[in-house]
C-alpha cells in the first residue's frame, strides 16, 4: 500500500510484451489474407518489422513452397542415381557403398529399370559377421511415386510409413528418378548436412590406401597441404568451387576430372554446389600435374 504522505505516485505496471500471434494478427486487420500469395505477403510484413527472425521467416516461407512443388521439382535424375546391381558379388559392391556413403541404396536386377528393392546399409553392417550372406535376404520393399505427386503429401507419407526413400516413376512406368525424406526437409529448413557432416573442422576422410572422401567446402589451401598439389586458388577458396572452374560448370553426380596425379569423382551434388567428392590418388600422374620445381632455380 502506498505511502499517503509520500510525494511519489506508484508507477504502472509496464504492458505484457506481445505474443507472436498478437503480433501477427494485429498486420491482418482488417484485411485477412484469402490466398497463398496474400499469405506471403503478410510473412514479408512480419519480416520487415522483425516480428519474424530470417530463420522463422525462411522455414514458414519454405514450408509454403513443399505445398507448391511436385516430386519431380527436386528428384534426383534416374542418371545421378547411385544404384547396386544385386548380380554382383558383395565384395565388388563394398567399395562403391564406402564411397557413396548412403545410407540407403536402390537394388536392381538386370537392367537399371529393373528395381527389386532397397538396401540399408545398417542392414548390410549388421550382417557382414556372416560369411554366407547372400543380399537378397537384406533387400526391403520399394516405395515407388509418380513425378506429380507434391512434396506436402509426400512428407505426410514418409512420416506415416517410416520410409526414407522412394522411387520415382513416370506416366510409362520408366525409373525418372529418386527422391529422399533428406530432400523434402530441405526445401523447408535448408541444407541439411549428412552422416559425415558431424564436423566443422575435418573435411577429408581416408577410405581406403590410396583414395579419401572430402566435403566440396574444403578449403583449397587445406587440400594442397594434405595432398602435396597445387590447385589454383586465386579465383576460389574451395574444391567445390574449382572444380566448377575447370569444367565450366556448377559438379553434377558421377562427373570426374583427372588432375595433378589425382582423380576426383563427384559422388554427392545439388542442384548449386559438388558436396561430397572422391578423391582417387593415380599410379601415373595425370598430365595436368604441374612439373617438379627445379631445386637450384
Amino acid at each position: 500500500m502506498p505511502d499517503p504522505h509520500s510525494d511519489t505516485e506508484p508507477r504502472p505496471e509496464p504492458p505484457a510484451p506481445k505474443s507472436l500471434f498478437s503480433r501477427l494478427k494485429s498486420l491482418l486487420r482488417p484485411n485477412p489474407p484469402t490466398g497463398r500469395a496474400e499469405i506471403r505477403a503478410v510473412l514479408e510484413a512480419a519480416h520487415d518489422h522483425s516480428i519474424l527472425d530470417g530463420e522463422s521467416y525462411a522455414m514458414i516461407s519454405g514450408a509454403l513452397t513443399v505445398a507448391d512443388k511436385t516430386v519431380a521439382d527436386i528428384m534426383v535424375s534416374r542418371s545421378r542415381m547411385d544404384m547396386l546391381d544385386i548380380s554382383r558379388p558383395l565384395a565388388d559392391l563394398m567399395p562403391e557403398i564406402t564411397d557413396t556413403g548412403h545410407s540407403r541404396f536402390p537394388v536392381y536386377e538386370g537392367d537399371r529399370d529393373n528395381i527389386v528393392g532397397v538396401l540399408l546399409t545398417k542392414d548390410l553392417l549388421l550382417a557382414l559377421s556372416d560369411h554366407a550372406l547372400n543380399i537378397r535376404t537384406l533387400i526391403r520393399p520399394a516405395v515407388f511415386i509418380p513425378e506429380t505427386k507434391r512434396l506436402n503429401e509426400l512428407l505426410h507419407d514418409f512420416r506415416m510409413s517410416r520410409n526414407h526413400l522412394a522411387i520415382v516413376v513416370d506416366e510409362h512406368g520408366g525409373i525418372s528418378g529418386l527422391v529422399t525424406m533428406e530432400d523434402v526437409l530441405e526445401q523447408i529448413v535448408g541444407d541439411i548436412e549428412d552422416e559425415f557432416d558431424d564436423t566443422d573442422e575435418k573435411t577429408i576422410f581416408r577410405t581406403g590406401e590410396n583414395s579419401w572422401r572430402a566435403m566440396g567446402t574444403t578449403e583449397i589451401d587445406d587440400f594442397n597441404e594434405t595432398f602435396g598439389v597445387h590447385l589454383p586458388d586465386q579465383d576460389c577458396d574451395t574444391l567445390n568451387g574449382w572444380l566448377a572452374a575447370e569444367i565450366g560448370h556448377i559438379p553434377r553426380r558421377g562427373e570426374r576430372l583427372e588432375s595433378q596425379g589425382l582423380a576426383f569423382t563427384v559422388v554427392g551434388a545439388d542442384g548449386k554446389r559438388a558436396r561430397w567428392l572422391h578423391v582417387q590418388r593415380l599410379e601415373s600422374p595425370s598430365p595436368t600435374t604441374p612439373p617438379a620445381q627445379d631445386d637450384a632455380a
